[in-house]
């Protein structure tokens, strides 16, 4: 029997295949892993950077913000974002950074920046009174991403921060990309136990969500002092 409806149900499908169909050039098709997979791509001034877009907006709005003496960078690498650091501090005027690694491998444009001081032999071995002479201090933690160091650095160096600025810890998103177990529960681990015991910081939503809930690879690692 003949089903007008069924017949005008199949037509409408057909048009909105029609209407909902992109061209393969045009498709907008991304997440975590290709993401995560162009970061290793990513450079600042032909440099190395490896870092997430969105963060990198978010590191300039926060230097901006809190204008701090001193940024603690535990993780230089290849100095790329030691190198971007630097430079948004000589935009305004103000600040130092010191960068601590195992070894050094920055290039000469790097090493010989007027605002950074490059310090080797790993977060462990860093002075702490290097920092003390410093009134506003922000810390940005890109070690190993174990949890054990991690958890090390949290408590070493997030007595330093001043209140308003903060301690940010990195690459969180080694748990979204399912890869916390080579961590031994990684960053998002230690986060959790560094908060249950410590009321003076918070996961500032305002800088974790401001791209979608948790759209960074610092996933909950925006750590705000507060007391």
């Amino acid at each position: 029997m003949f089903n007008p409806f069924k017949k005008a149900k199949t037509a409408i499908k057909l048009i909105r295949r029609r209407l909902l169909h992109v061209p393969d050039e045009e498709k907008v098709l991304f997440n975590a892993r290709t993401i995560y997979s162009g970061t290793f791509n990513v450079l600042y001034r032909g440099i190395p950077a490896l870092r997430c877009p969105f963060d990198y907006v978010m590191y300039q709005m926060i230097i901006s913000e809190i204008k701090p003496d001193l940024v603690i960078e535990i993780g230089t690498n290849l100095g790329g974002t030691t190198l971007y650091i630097a430079d948004m501090m000589n935009i305004l005027g103000h600040g130092t950074i010191h960068s601590i690694d195992i070894e050094k491998k920055t290039s000469d444009i790097v090493a010989m920046h007027p605002r950074i001081k490059l310090f080797t032999g790993g977060f462990k071995n860093y002075d702490i009174n290097e920092a003390k002479v410093f009134k506003k201090i922000l810390v940005i933690e890109d070690a190993s991403h174990m949890y054990e160091d991690s958890l090390e650095a949290l408590y070493t160096f997030s007595p330093l921060v001043s209140i308003g600025s903060y301690y940010i810890v990195e690459d969180g998103i080694v748990s979204t990309l399912r890869r916390e177990e080579g961590f031994h529960g990684g960053p998002l681990k230690a986060i959790r136990e560094f908060l249950e015991s410590n009321e003076n910081f918070t996961s500032d939503r305002k800088y974790c969500d401001m791209f979608g809930k948790n759209a960074t690879f610092n996933v909950n690692g925006y750590l705000k002092r507060v007391g």
